[in-house]
């Protein structure tokens, strides 16, 4: 992008900064006829009336997702892209390291016929799969919930137990502990084993890393997008930590990989930078971390265009014209 679409990109920036500003001003000056309005964007979290969704700090939800009204979310879990978590009329509780997956629906029940009140209860280390729906139902912690399943009203999945595919769940069963159910209407179907059930604690545990690293995707600014883009496109690798995420294994150049003895005096300029910018957290000095990188291309194009000869004793530089 060149130094005018970075300029109108700028000015497009702070007139969106500007109106959301002035909108949440308006809301705060509506008072209680806030939610009256006729006109209703996307937004993330929202309240319902009175009651507003509370999510940990260190959880993850998708710009896509919708979180809505008495919804809880614990440390750790995660809410992924086009999932629906509407607590209106009851409320909804996820535990601490809960992934729900992309597109599942999550609601609540204000009673079933015989008066009981049923909201919906996840406990932690759960994994319930894509498009899955939940409904005025229990999971206990480490339970799995599969692909496109549905729970109807006053289910309850006990602990290690799982949720095939597919599956629906009519109201009120109870799947016990250690056993697999599947088929419409769900029906026993085997027990689990001891790898199956160290699978279902294990993919909770690589959902909440998965987390972070999309909550750290989502939170580039513009210019860190940009910067990373043309390293990609200059070096092909991402970060290392990134692609064993992603399960990619990437072949450094071996005109790329420096003598330990250089590497140190490379890095300076990065960490200085990248300290300097989080001291002072403003955003405009992202130019420093980028004054870092920009000092390590110098030097790696420099580098790409000679041979380095390694031996015991000192390193031998023979350049190329």
């Amino acid at each position: 992008m060149g130094t005018l679409g970075k300029a109108i990109y700028t000015v497009g920036f702070w007139i969106r900064e500007t109106g959301q500003a002035l909108d949440r001003l308006g809301c705060r000056l509506q008072g209680n006829y806030y939610f009256q309005e006729q006109l209703s964007r996307h937004r993330t979290l929202m309240n319902v009336f009175d009651k507003a969704p509370f999510v940990d700090r260190d959880a993850f939800v998708a710009p896509s997702a919708s979180v809505i009204g008495d919804v809880q979310v614990g440390r750790g879990s995660s809410i992924w892209y086009g999932c629906v978590l509407r607590g209106d009329i009851n409320s909804i509780s996820i535990g601490s390291g809960t992934n729900i997956q992309d597109n599942s629906l999550v609601h609540v029940a204000k009673s079933n016929l015989s008066g009981k009140v049923l909201p919906t209860i996840i406990g932690s280390n759960v994994t319930v799969g894509h498009s899955a729906v939940l409904h005025g139902c229990t999971v206990e912690d480490e339970a799995f919930v599969g692909m496109g399943a549905t729970l109807l009203d006053g289910v309850y999945v006990e602990k290690h137990a799982m949720v095939a595919a597919g599956a629906l769940v009519r109201q009120n069963t109870r799947i016990p502990c250690g056993e697999v159910w599947g088929g419409n209407p769900a029906k026993f179907l085997r027990k689990l084993t001891e790898e199956e059930m160290a699978f279902i604690s294990q993919s909770a545990l690589n959902y909440s890393n998965l987390a972070q690293v999309h909550a750290a995707e989502n939170g580039k600014s513009f210019d860190e997008i940009e910067f990373e883009k043309m390293l990609r496109k200059k070096f092909a690798r991402r970060d290392e930590e990134y692609d064993s995420m992603l399960g990619v294994v990437r072949e450094t150049p071996p005109e790329l990989i420096l003598p330990d003895n250089r590497m140190a005096a490379f890095s300076v300029p990065i960490i200085l930078g990248y300290g300097l910018a989080e001291i002072l957290k403003v955003e405009s000095w992202c130019r420093l971390r980028h004054f870092g990188y920009d000092y390590l291309l110098l030097v790696v194009a420099k580098l790409a265009k000679t041979n380095w000869m390694c031996n015991s004793s000192k390193v031998v530089l023979s350049g190329s014209n």
